[in-house]
């Protein structure tokens, strides 16, 4: 990796692991976060999602901090100001990036580390034995829209292993850690795989 494709990311460190493709909402109300959400819109950039293994989101807890080593860019989609000196943002997942050096809060009170890119999954077409898995995520998605709630981003891309297998991982009850290994994965029709055994042993696919 050549040192002109390595920089410093600005980190957003979270008790959640975003996906590429996947969805985030954030209420912003720390000027530094404020003052990076600026930045991102000025600059048409994006800053990084971490998943805290130690320390606090924002507040005063948040001086020391531990974080998975592999993160997700998140692009502002949306800004809703009505409240002043508040932010909602609307986020997509995009790259994955791996941290090169433990995160560094900055003068700002921002967190930032040397990071490199991750090559985006390849784009496959789901195996024929993860049929159930791709109907019923198609199924959940219907059910949860019905409900009011949007937690896909359209279109659907249920042709892709890939797609199916990060939006399960976002809605499985499973823990952060392993979420996280879920997206660290670099075969997606493994990752798929993976999320099939275990929708199977909890019987909610049959054949």
């Amino acid at each position: 990796m050549s040192e002109s494709r390595l920089e410093r990311t600005p980190l957003f460190p979270l008790q959640t692991v975003l996906f590429p493709g996947g969805l985030l909402q954030l209420k912003i109300f720390e000027a530094r976060y404020l003052d990076l959400v600026s930045r991102c819109l000025r600059e048409q950039s994006s800053f990084g999602v971490v998943c805290l293994q130690q320390g606090a989101e924002a507040g005063a807890g948040s001086k020391t901090v531990r974080t998975e080593m592999v993160g997700v860019q998140a692009r502002i989609d949306d800004v809703d100001a009505k409240e002043a000196g508040i932010l909602y943002i609307r986020c997509s997942g995009g790259q994955r990036f791996r941290l090169l050096d433990a995160p560094r809060q900055e003068t700002n009170g921002l967190w930032a580390a040397l990071s490199e890119p991750i090559p985006a999954d390849e784009v496959e077409a789901p195996a024929p034995s993860m049929k159930r898995a791709v109907e019923a995520l198609a199924q959940a998605a219907a059910r949860l829209e019905a409900e009011g709630h949007n937690p896909f981003a359209h279109p659907l891309r249920l042709d892709d292993a890939g797609w199916v297998a990060n939006r399960w991982c976002e809605i499985l009850p499973i823990s952060l850690a392993a979420k996280q290994k879920l997206m660290e994965l670099e075969s997606p029709r493994l990752r798929l795989q993976l999320v099939d055994e275990f929708l199977r042993s909890k019987q909610v696919l049959r054949d």
